[in-house]
């Protein structure tokens, strides 16, 4: 119970400094299409610090369990006791197992870190994580995120992608893996500012799959 209370403490630690997420750094990326519903994006390569939960069935459980470790290196416990500066969003990756599904939950490492980012201590079992150059389609919602309205949010992107790459040569990445990406604190209740993403290749700048 005490540890339950100190991981619901530390992510709601984190997300009241993602209130004022337009002072965070975040990953930069350029708009390849937009429509009143969605988005393309192109985001040059990127590192994150990665923590897996693996045959989870809450992507709520998951994101507190994943952020834990993340939250304790970038307050030190790394290789070097660095402390790192905060980044937005938390993102939440999904993808299906077969038992439950298979949860990343990142944080962006800051470019100031890129170079040499500080190793995490072993017991934390995160990864670095590097992503190529490539297109995400993100569809933005509003209130909060959560199991039971996630995989709504995540069709409704995917139906407006149908309508807007119908005969393009576009490529839709596998649906059934996709992210959240959260940005606001647990105590803002109006405005709140989520983001399902999923992998896409389109024409006007985006490499292939």
């Amino acid at each position: 119970m005490e540890r339950k209370f100190i991981v619901v403490r530390e992510l709601s630690f984190l997300l009241a400094l993602l209130c004022c997420s337009d002072a965070l750094e975040s990953p930069s990326f350029t708009v390849v299409h937009s429509e009143a519903d969605v988005e393309i994006r192109l985001y040059k390569e990127l590192l994150w610090m990665s923590a897996q939960v693996r045959d989870a069935t809450s992507f709520e459980k998951s994101t507190e369990e994943g952020f834990h470790r993340l939250y304790q290196y970038i307050h030190g416990a790394n290789a070097n006791s660095t402390r790192l500066m905060i980044t937005a969003p938390i993102l939440t990756t999904m993808a299906q197992a077969p038992r439950g599904s298979n949860y990343t939950v990142r944080l962006y490492v800051p470019e100031k870190h890129e170079g040499a980012p500080p190793q995490p201590y072993a017991e934390l079992d995160l990864h670095l994580d590097q992503w190529k150059t490539h297109c995400i389609a993100v569809r933005r919602f509003s209130g909060f995120a959560k199991d039971d309205n996630i995989n709504k949010e995540k069709e409704a992107l995917v139906s407006s992608l149908d309508k807007i790459l119908d005969g393009k040569n576009a490529v839709l990445g596998d649906n059934s893996s996709y992210a959240i990406a959260q940005y606001n604190a647990s105590s803002h209740l109006s405005g709140r500012l989520n983001e399902v993403w999923i992998n896409v290749s389109a024409p006007g700048g985006c490499p292939s799959n």
